[in-house]
């Protein structure tokens, strides 16, 4: 009984001290409040932001106020990103980096916090996709997937998660895939590479929670981006530009649910969403966001 009240009264204390927490946080009047903007305020990295969906990201985050500091390995198309973001009115520092070389990456991680002063959320994004069967892929090709999907994976976690610790907490993305769940011939390397990420993800959120870090997936189902461009060859190879395009836009059957690929800008908001306060007790999970994709597998 004595146990009972005692347990009883260690809860009603973290409560109280739950309460207090809340109204410091309620006192503090967050710049993002009188804003309306979600990350006003806050410092976000991404990796592979030169296109696709981590270009839209970068753009997304910036939108909704927060600093931005990204990768990719093109500088030309980095620059024009941003470009454009600061055209809009947002902050942003694009750094050329290889995320498949951990001192790049590193370096990386570490200027974008000494540009702005911390890190709140750190997008890793960067992937790479070699569609063949797994007997005609070259022993280089598949060390370039999961050096580029899985390892940049851990050692972005390893190097964003102290600092975000030291900036209070925060997130680390990760960019996912469908084929962590279900696959389709010549997507063994890649479905390797991401079903490497669902394990990583529950290893770090378990691992971090403590430290105030959320760790999430977000996994697409068949998005609009460069990636399904390297698709042409086996699937309309005779094809021409303007039929290409119309194949991409046109009904998709192998996406039950919704008929049509993703828009890159859709998983940008989606990754908002998932970074944001509204998602305070999410960790640990692969959140599928594939138009019905695997609902009629």
């Amino acid at each position: 009984m004595s146990s009972y009240v005692g347990r009883r009264s260690l809860l009603a204390g973290a409560a109280g001290m739950a309460g207090v927490a809340g109204m410091a946080m309620a006192q503090a009047a967050p710049a993002a409040a009188a804003t309306g903007r979600r990350y006003e305020g806050k410092v976000v990295l991404v990796t592979g932001a030169t296109s696709g969906i981590g270009r839209e990201a970068a753009i997304a985050f910036a939108g909704e106020g927060a600093k931005v500091g990204f990768c990719g390995r093109r500088e030309n198309l980095g620059w024009q990103v941003e470009r454009e973001i600061k055209q809009s009115g947002g902050e942003a520092t694009y750094i050329k980096a290889d995320v498949r070389d951990p001192r790049q990456l590193q370096t990386f991680v570490d200027r974008v916090v000494r540009t702005y002063g911390g890190l709140h959320v750190a997008m890793n994004n960067a992937g790479v996709q070699h569609r063949k069967y797994l007997t005609d892929m070259t022993l280089a090709e598949w060390e370039d997937t999961l050096a580029t999907n899985s390892r940049a994976v851990w050692l972005g976690i390893k190097y964003q998660a102290p600092h975000i610790k030291e900036s209070g907490g925060g997130v680390i993305l990760v960019t996912g895939s469908a084929n962590e769940f279900a696959t389709r011939p010549y997507a063994g390397a890649y479905a390797a590479s991401k079903g490497a990420v669902t394990g990583l993800v529950r290893s770090a959120a378990v691992e971090l929670g403590a430290s105030g870090i959320r760790v999430v997936a977000l996994s697409p189902g068949t998005t609009d981006t460069a990636m399904v461009d390297g698709w042409r060859s086996i699937m309309a190879p005779d094809a021409s530009d303007e039929e290409w395009a119309a194949l991409k836009a046109g009904p998709q059957p192998g996406i039950d649910g919704l008929k049509r690929m993703a828009r890159p800008k859709e998983l940008a908001t989606a990754a908002l969403a998932l970074a944001s306060e509204d998602m305070s007790f999410l960790t640990g999970v692969s959140v599928l966001v594939d138009g019905g994709m695997l609902a009629g597998i």
